[in-house]
């Protein structure tokens, strides 16, 4: 018995194949990234949100302890920061006896989120973003 010696080439990758993986890869990546950025966004949107509910709601206590929301009792300091620092909450104009409207304005890295901008809300509970004429939902 003669035993044959045959070489079993071990093939790899080629070049060719190789940068069809990249293209494919980065094809995929200038899709998926810009998505995710605008998923982080609107996730960031939740702090400046939470802040304008949690100031509105003070200033209903308040309201309903004093029958104004410009009481001097009122511990309601305005500007104030969001508790993850994305937003800093204020007030439109001023805050009267019968109503008010804040608004919280992007800060540090959510200046970038261009679709809704400055949030709203006022005191007959009005949301919306003063920067842009769309549908409250499109940002809340």
């Amino acid at each position: 018995m003669q035993k044959s010696s045959r070489c079993h080439r071990v093939r790899g990758f080629t070049l060719i194949e190789l940068m069809i993986a990249i293209v494919i890869i980065s094809i995929l990546a200038v899709v998926a990234y810009p998505a995710y950025q605008d998923q982080v966004r609107r996730a960031r949107r939740g702090d400046g949100k939470a802040t304008l509910l949690d100031v509105a709601q003070r200033l209903e206590r308040c309201y309903t302890r004093f029958g104004r929301y410009d009481d001097a009792n009122c511990n309601v300091a305005l500007p104030l920061s969001s508790a993850e620092g994305f937003y800093t909450v204020s007030a439109v104009g001023a805050i009267t006896s019968a109503a008010f409207t804040l608004a919280a304005t992007p800060q540090n890295v959510q200046v970038g989120d261009t679709r809704c901008g400055v949030l709203r809300l006022t005191s007959t509970g009005q949301q919306g973003s003063q920067d842009q004429d769309d549908d409250a939902n499109d940002c809340w």
